[in-house]
């Protein structure tokens, strides 16, 4: 049985923030979890996958954000601990029932875990989700370390009893994948089974229900406004003329530049953990008789702004500044040299910080672009389309591990906002110009949201061609299942969807099964897809070369380039340019040790130089 699901209070355990998440969810109880895997938060659906069975609990991957927010509050109003987690633009996806939710409200304890990504280390914009607490009206919460986290979520769970509302449980990056010390408490012990209570005149939302439960939703944030003015997770460190409010990772690194630079007598903390709603009373209370204060918060001024609505108020005239153009930026994350500094400027103190290292007589390191991996099926569908399609053609692309298809030399993406973009967006390029318009989208990306786009295109007769990269797995979040996933291979009892049958029942005239690794049938089925007048599919179907070696032991036969027949053309690099070709002494050669044996790009050269490597050759 894993660590993180021992019944041992009191014993320490070094979890990723993630990790000591699901361990608070464990101990508080949760009965039933679903979530759709995101960056910076997928570790925790991870390990509830992994543990699910040992700890007792039910957990489904789910087909989106929306889904798996809605299957959550079902269990929860039917009386069961639930959680979903997402990243941040997950919410956006889960928005729609997220609003008319904290309406309804729940009857056991339901928590939303949403990282956000400061910096944009692996999303499609920086958004701060706290606005989501205010829009939306629910409480929002956000831990300072490993440790917090774990604590939180548990405390989470309770308040939304308290409440009878979800709770929305915010970290960012750097919280939930850095390490710490996690103290383990005892595992709750909650009801496994639910009782449902029909009373439709408070769970159907209709104007008139809506409009009395708007009134309660009000009710509940008076409620939960008294309870964060008297919680003492919101504290005052010190007692300093100057003053620093601060949030999240943010509070850590507030911590060690005041006592890197001295001025922990001189500058006292409040540290806010409730972020909505703000306890208003214990922020007046501790701005009045402070010559001045900074706000550290990463992202959006939501802190600050909101701090000098109250002060305004009050009639309260002291210097309360944040995001300026010499203090803090909006953009990017934080990290503590930078903290110092500006804390060390806004309060006209010497940082005697050592100084950085003078690096400007050393050359920059060489960049490491992302990249598809060696034998990634992605490129051989990219090469075909591409020879098919021409360069000239416009691609709309989608978010997963193919969007790195934007990078030189297949350069294919060109389009992309949102998971699910490139078939909708497909309808609007066919109908505004002429060109061709071929769209990629992941098998997870189709079900997660590329179902309804294919839908309007069909039925509106427009003119494009789907290119569905089937590689059998959710592979850019670290190879999570999804329902076109074969699951006889994977051994779960959950039911494949296969995606032919569905594509050709939204009602496709024209679809194709490839498999990409023989280029020229691949080629031909897409010259043949965009012949067709409406909306054709092809259907590009290759295991993810990682994701399958876990069940099919991988062939040792490798490639290597014969010198005596290579006229050093170069197509390989320059057209297909798979990781495992490298220049050495002006000549093209073939890393044994990334080679996964393909042969695609033996098909590429026209000189037949490529080829295959002998046994201890």
């Amino acid at each position: 049985m894993p660590d993180i699901v021992a019944e041992k209070p009191g014993r320490k355990l070094l979890l990723l923030g993630n990790e000591a998440i699901a361990r608070g969810a464990l101990e508080a109880g949760v009965v039933f979890a679903s979530s759709y895997p995101g960056t910076p938060s997928s570790e925790v659906p991870d390990t509830f996958f992994r543990i699910k069975d040992q700890a007792g609990f039910y957990f489904e991957y789910a087909t989106n954000e929306k889904v798996a927010l809605e299957t959550v509050a079902g269990a929860a109003v039917a009386g069961v601990r639930a959680m979903t987690t997402c990243k941040h633009v997950g919410l956006n996806v889960a928005a729609d029932p997220l609003m008319t939710l904290a309406y309804v409200g729940v009857n056991a304890g339901l928590v939303i875990y949403n990282a956000d990504d400061p910096s944009l280390f692996s999303s499609q914009n920086e958004q701060d989700n706290r606005y989501y607490a205010k829009l939306s009206g629910l409480p929002m919460i956000e831990p300072t370390n490993a440790q917090e986290l774990k604590d939180l979520t548990v405390y989470a769970f309770d308040l939304s009893e308290e409440l009878k509302l979800p709770v929305i449980l915010r970290s960012t990056t750097r919280l939930a994948h850095s390490r710490g010390a996690v103290k383990l408490g005892p595992r709750k012990k909650t009801q496994k089974k639910g009782k449902f209570t029909k009373a439709p005149f408070s769970y159907v939302t209709v104007p008139a229900v809506a409009r009395r439960l708007h009134a309660v939703l009000l009710d509940k944030q008076a409620q939960a406004a008294r309870i964060s003015e008297a919680s003492p997770l919101n504290k005052v460190i010190g007692r300093g003329k100057w003053g620093v409010i601060t949030n999240g990772v943010s509070f850590n690194y507030v911590m060690d530049a005041l006592a890197d630079l001295g001025l922990k007598d001189k500058v006292s903390v409040l540290k806010l953990v409730w972020t909505n709603p703000l306890p208003e009373r214990k922020i007046l209370s501790f701005l009045k008789g402070k010559e001045k204060v900074l706000v550290v918060e990463e992202l959006e001024p939501f802190l600050e702004d909101s701090i000098k609505v109250i002060a305004q108020a009050k009639g309260l005239t002291l210097p309360i500044q944040g995001k300026a153009r010499n203090l803090f930026s909006r953009l990017y994350e934080y990290d503590p040299a930078q903290v110092r500094r500006v804390v060390a400027r806004y309060f006209k103190v010497r940082d005697r910080s050592p100084r950085p290292l003078d690096l400007s007589d050393l050359p920059a390191l060489p960049n490491r672009p992302p990249n598809l991996c060696p034998g990634c099926p992605h490129r051989m569908t990219y090469y075909a389309v591409k020879k098919a399609a021409g360069p000239e053609a416009i691609f709309p692309s989608d978010i997963g591990c193919y969007t790195l298809g934007l990078l030189p030399p297949i350069s294919m993406a060109d389009f992309l906002i949102c998971m699910g973009s490139s078939v909708s967006s497909s309808a609007g390029f066919s109908r505004a110009q002429d060109k061709k318009v071929v769209a990629f989208i992941g098998d997870s990306t189709f079900f997660h949201s590329g179902i309804t786009g294919l839908v309007n295109g069909v039925h509106n007769n427009h003119n494009f061609t789907l290119v569905i990269l089937d590689n059998g797995t959710t592979a850019m979040t670290g190879h999570q299942p999804h329902p076109g996933m074969d699951t006889e291979m994977a051994g779960l009892p959950n039911t494949h969807i296969d995606i032919e049958s569905l594509v050709k029942g939204l009602g496709v005239k024209h679809v194709a099964v490839v498999k990409p690794r023989n280029l020229k049938k691949t080629q031909a089925a897409v010259e043949e897809a965009l012949k067709f007048k409406g909306v054709s599919v092809i259907i590009s179907r290759e295991i993810c070369p990682l994701y399958g070696r876990r069940f099919v032991k991988p062939k040792k036969m490798t490639f290597t380039v014969d010198l005596a027949k290579c006229t050093n053309h170069r197509d390989c690099l320059t057209t297909f340019a798979c990781p495992a070709f490298y220049l050495e002494g002006g000549k093209v050669y073939i890393d044994e040790n990334l080679c996964i044996g393909c042969a695609v790009c033996a098909q590429i050269c026209p000189e037949s130089a490529i080829v295959p490597r002998k046994v201890g050759g």
